[in-house]
């Protein structure tokens, strides 16, 4: 389905919908918000290889220096020793299980990591080869095939289970993307920030959800891209969900927080996630599951929400 310029909608990935047009959207027990806590571990290369893209302002580090940029790899890098932990450990302490994006080069690299996040309850879905290595429209279909069967195969021998989520490096796509994706048997996709509940995307072949991430609530949005001072990042969060969560009580919502351990994992962070999602989980009515819980759930039950435009 590629894209092109025209009135309404540019696409023909999914149906325009708005929220107040739905049905009414019921979670588990009653729940008025879903919460889900994407967590990032991808890896940063020295150097990608020939005709690969890395977007320019990648985040980390100082700025982007001469070869080799050892300030950015190993900041990136903290993630992975340290900043996971304690991410991971804060969500343990709500009981939160986490949905792990993963790409190829952590998953065949990182064992222990694995058996880590399986171990903590989290869910692992494919995130592509590495944050230096993203879906563009530049690519051929072959190549980008090619793409996702290899970071779909690299989750599927650490785990032993086929990923049934996608999150592109950087929420790269092509405009093939959505429909390679389902045809490879990928059940649902966070690269779209355009909602708070999920919706079904058009697909020549198989089920495809989009689980739609809040954007500007993303940690390397907000904390490096923005500058927004953690306390205030902290604050947002709760303003947030005191929103969400007032709406949820005419229809459900879904708010998906992307996190990168290397960023909100450092120890002048940490606590800000921390009383954010303790305030989240004191409240009444609110749901915690991974992508796969919320995405199998509104396709049994909620599939009638679909719209009404």
């Amino acid at each position: 389905m590629p894209a092109e310029r025209r009135y309404g909608m540019d696409h023909d990935h999914y149906d325009w919908s708005p929220i107040v047009n739905r049905d009414r959207l019921e979670w588990p027990n009653g729940a008025r918000i879903a919460v889900c806590v994407i967590v990032n571990l991808e890896h940063v290369e020295w150097r990608g290889p020939d005709g690969s893209y890395q977007v320019p302002n990648l985040s980390g580090g100082i700025t982007p220096r001469p070869f080799p940029d050892y300030a950015r790899f190993s900041h990136r890098e903290y993630g992975h020793r340290v900043g996971i932990f304690r991410v991971l450990n804060v969500l343990g302490k709500y009981k939160i299980n986490s949905t792990v994006a993963m790409d190829s080069f952590t998953a065949a690299n990182y064992p222990y990591l694995v058996k880590y996040c399986l171990d903590q309850g989290s869910e692992i879905i494919a995130h592509g080869i590495s944050v230096s290595q993203m879906i563009t429209s530049k690519m051929g279909e072959q190549a980008e095939r090619e793409y996702i069967q290899s970071s779909i195969k690299a989750i599927r021998r650490a785990t032993g289970t086929m990923p049934r989520g996608w999150l592109g490096p950087e929420f790269g796509e092509s405009v093939r993307t959505p429909q390679l994706l389902a045809e490879m048997g990928v059940r649902y996709v966070c690269d779209f920030a355009n909602d708070e509940q999920p919706y079904p995307m058009k697909t020549v072949e198989g089920d495809l959800l989009a689980l739609p991430v809040m954007l500007e609530l993303d940690d390397t949005k907000a904390l490096w891209d923005r500058r927004v001072p953690v306390s205030r990042y902290g604050a947002v969060l709760k303003e947030s969900f005191d929103v969400m969560y007032r709406d949820g009580s005419e229809n459900g919502r879904l708010l998906v927080l992307n996190l990168h351990p290397w960023l909100i994992g450092q120890p002048h962070r940490i606590r800000y996630l921390d009383d954010s999602l303790g305030y989240i989980m004191a409240r009444q009515g609110v749901w915690a599951a991974t992508g796969s819980e919320i995405t199998d759930w509104y396709m049994v039950h909620c599939r009638k929400n679909e719209v009404k435009s």
